[in-house]
């Protein structure tokens, strides 16, 4: 899943970048309103992590714009600002959730989840197609009783296809939401990652849930394969 983190002190922005995406997440950072603005209102994000005291434009003006604009992506506003009138103005701007600094990096995953679950479209707790299942929350996949280990990058890729289930999701939209802006290897990764989930996923259990739709890109089978 894809975040941007909208952050102007950079000491907070690299932290919050690295232990995102150690968390499987792929992050974009802006340092200012107006790019972050730029950003979640042209790019496709799932959830943005805003500050409030930006230069060029404040928090409150980056939500306030997103919502008139009708972007609707998931808001958690994260601030060292803990006065009521602070958290009353920046959740009716359109903001959806309010975490004070200094904050549990536990905590913060777990409201971005809790949020993305409650965004535009439909996100369940727990992911699941026929018998493979996958839980974003714990970290876990499975097939029917038996655990499937997954790296990082793999778990992003599947669970990015779980949900959008049985849609086509194109090469280029992978790329975007589960690497990044800034990714310049080779775009053939996404089928090499495709590859190894089919070995583990697929493969063990006489199963084909990840279909290759020819020159669109890839749908994972509702009834699991």
């Amino acid at each position: 899943m894809r975040v941007l983190v909208v952050e102007d002190e950079a000491a907070m922005a690299d932290a919050l970048a690295r232990g995102l995406t150690a968390a499987g997440f792929a992050v974009d950072v802006s340092r200012d309103g107006e790019d972050g603005l730029w950003r979640a209102t042209e790019v496709e994000y799932d959830a943005v992590v805003l500050d409030l005291m930006l230069p060029k434009l404040s928090g409150y003006d980056v939500v306030r714009r997103m919502r008139a604009a009708d972007v609707w992506t998931p808001v958690l506003m994260l601030t060292a600002k803990d006065g009521e009138y602070d958290v009353s103005d920046a959740l009716d701007l359109g903001a959806d959730d309010y975490l004070v600094k200094p904050f549990s990096f536990v905590v913060l995953l777990a409201r971005l989840r809790a949020l993305m679950r409650r965004g535009g479209r439909e996100r369940p707790a727990v992911l699941t197609a026929g018998d493979l299942v996958v839980d974003p929350a714990g970290r876990s996949c499975h097939r029917g009783d038996v655990e499937i280990r997954l790296t990082a990058r793999e778990f992003a890729v599947l669970e990015y296809l779980m949900r959008r289930c049985g849609e086509v999701v194109r090469k280029r939209d992978l790329l975007e939401h589960v690497w990044d802006d800034y990714f310049a290897g080779d775009p053939n990764v996404v089928e090499v990652y495709v590859g190894y989930l089919r070995r583990k996923i697929d493969q063990p259990f006489g199963r084909a849930a990840i279909s290759t739709v020819r020159g669109a890109g890839y749908r994972l089978e509702a009834d699991g394969g």
